[in-house]
């Protein structure tokens, strides 16, 4: 499994309808997220560039771009962006095969 983070806004539409009748997101989001086979970890509302943030772990690339995909045919939600998350772990792995690349990496020469 997969971390991924998803931000978006509410269209002005969703807004009005939210305001109107207010509702449980985050119940939404979490159906959304386990139908494509994952699991939210948080569902945040911001303040700032984005309304919506959302952790969630995915089985892999195609199921988080697919919830994405499904959220953003219901045209309730605009400037979504996924952005895909590493653990510390994976960082420190990242390094140390960073380090075994530099030895085999030559730079361009002056």
């Amino acid at each position: 499994m997969a971390y991924y983070m998803w931000t978006a806004n509410y269209t002005r539409e969703a807004v009005q309808a939210l305001v109107k009748q207010p509702q449980d997101r985050e119940a939404a989001v979490r159906k959304a997220v386990e139908a494509a086979g994952g699991k939210l970890l948080h569902a945040f509302v911001a303040l700032g560039s984005s309304d919506i943030v959302i952790i969630a772990e995915m089985p892999d690339d195609t199921a988080m771009v697919a919830m994405t995909l499904a959220v953003g045919t219901t045209g309730s939600v605009t400037n979504a962006a996924t952005t895909k998350l590493i653990t510390f772990a994976q960082f420190t792995e990242a390094m140390k095969k960073a380090g075994a690349i530099t030895k085999a990496y030559t730079p361009p020469q002056k």
